[in-house]
């Protein structure tokens, strides 16, 4: 059996358009990586801020098994950069996987690094503790417990119901462990509130407004388990929205809001919006139908996946195609049992559900499958998706938003190599970020649908117009469109 090492070279070199690190993150994000005690976090008293644990375990393990990395929480992120591979700048989310052959620890002189089969690959980055994480509420509760910060600070994660309401065997999404998250947290004696007072939220954010000069959050994202009856007298929709209304009164314009809930019926999307709302995630899981209704039987069984679609597309009708960004999780189109057998049928499906999206201007995103071992499908599936589909998954994602003429979508930071902060999967890393470097057109010409420009050229023709681009490698590019009068 080839080593892990060897592997992943194979796949950099045959995927060589695919950023090198887009392809260790992938590796890193579907099969976790084990820690040093050096390089645990030290919980809250220490000066690396810590794995908050905002929804999901997002480990291979469950805490009774994690042993030191239990007690001495992980970094929340790392950052990795340099190495025989010479990355850029790329933030990981840390998944703990004690079997993992990714390790990381402190090398002989002392600095932290990544290593694979032995072999130091990258530098590794701890993200410091932000001031605000040492401040604590009113009550004594942390910051980090009512309103964490991912994304390296660009992104506050409340997660204000903290369990499901699609509860046991026949409800719950067979890749999730919302449920089990609280519970193992609650077993710890850990402070993990189930439903977050709205007064604790306000509380925790102007702690970061006040002590994040930087301004390095720029959003928030608003969810939690899918709520069929009702939370505290208030269906799904009110519940979410009371926090968003709220936070928008009390910090107008000053974080742009996301909600994570259920693809809900216009009226209740609409509500979204005017409590202030910017980007609405209809999550709509995985594309194939049966898997849809295999994996996520709740769903299935109180809308439909054919009326959860629908409502994905009505709700562009309110928030705009471009601020729709239903989520769908990588890499379960594999899972046995019932999965796909080969990479070449689960690319083809997953394709399928990306061209309806995206030919409608919605442009979806994807969080690489972690198998949590509480999970049916962890339980089955220990090792994941192979790294290859997660590879071309990124190529198949990037052709799609170029025959499609999409850019990234907003939200989630800058794109490209070397500058996303998005971490939980490398979708962001893969795009292109031009930044007015130019490119050769005799290229685009020859590769023939890319970058969108045929696209826009029907547009332009639609209308009786033409479209001019002119680009050189450094020198930028204009793009001019002409269009009659009247």
């Amino acid at each position: 059996m080839p080593s892990r090492t060897a592997v992943v070279e194979e796949l950099m070199e045959r995927f060589a358009q695919i950023p090198r690190e887009a392809v260790l993150k992938e590796d890193l994000l579907r099969g976790g990586m084990a820690f040093d005690e050096s390089a645990l976090s030290g919980n809250e008293d220490g000066d690396v801020k810590p794995k908050s644990y905002f929804i999901f375990s997002f480990d291979h393990r469950t805490l009774p098994e994690l042993g030191a990395a239990a007690l001495k929480r992980p970094p929340e992120e790392i950052v990795l950069t340099g190495g025989p591979y010479e990355l850029r700048r790329t933030v990981v989310s840390v998944r703990v996987n004690p079997q993992s052959p990714y390790r990381v620890r402190a090398g002989e002189d002392g600095a932290p690094g990544l290593y694979l089969d032995g072999a130091r690959i990258a530098d590794v980055g701890l993200p410091p503790m932000p001031d605000y994480y040492r401040h604590k509420l009113s009550n004594g509760k942390s910051v980090m417990e009512v309103a964490p910060t991912i994304q390296w600070g660009y992104l506050i994660y409340l997660t204000v119901f903290r369990v499901c309401q699609y509860f046991g065997a026949k409800e719950e999404c067979q890749y999730c462990d919302i449920n089990h998250n609280w519970r193992q947290h609650k077993a710890a004696g850990r402070p993990y509130t189930g439903v977050k007072p709205i007064e604790e939220v306000l509380e925790a954010l102007e702690i970061i407004d006040r002590h994040d000069t930087a301004g390095a959050s720029r959003a928030y994202t608003l969810t939690g388990g899918s709520i069929t009856s009702k939370v505290q007298g208030r269906d799904e929709a009110d519940f979410y929205g009371h926090y968003a209304k709220a936070i928008e009164e009390r910090f107008p314009g000053r974080w742009t809001g996301k909600v994570v809930a259920q693809a809900l019926p216009t009226e209740d999307v609409q509500r979204f919006h005017d409590h202030g709302i910017r980007i609405y995630h209809p999550n709509y899981e995985v594309w194939d139908r049966r898997l849809f209704e295999l994996y996520c039987p709740g769903k299935e069984r109180y809308v439909g996946r054919d009326e959860w679609h629908r409502r994905i597309l009505d709700s562009a009708e309110i928030f705009g195609p471009r601020n729709v960004i239903p989520n769908f999780v990588a890499g379960v189109e594999m899972a046995a049992p019932f999965g796909f057998k080969t990479v070449d049928e689960a690319i083809a499906s997953t394709a399928d559900g990306l061209q309806y999206f995206m030919s409608r201007g919605i442009t979806p995103r994807f969080t690489t499958w972690c198998p949590e071992p509480t999970t049916p499908l962890g339980r089955t599936n220990p090792q994941g998706a192979p790294l290859e589909y997660h590879i071309r998954l990124l190529e198949t994602y990037r052709a799609a938003m170029a025959e499609h003429g999409l850019s990234s979508p907003p939200g989630y930071g800058p794109a490209g190599a070397g500058r996303a902060v998005f971490s939980v999967s490398s979708f962001m890393d893969t795009l292109s970020a031009d930044d007015g470097r130019g490119f050769d057109t005799r290229v685009v010409r020859r590769a023939g649908r890319h970058l969108g420009l045929v696209s826009m050229r029907d547009r332009a023709g639609g209308v009786g117009g033409k479209l001019t681009v002119e680009s050189e490698p450094g020198k930028g590019t204009t793009v001019e469109m002409e269009v009659p009068g009247g």
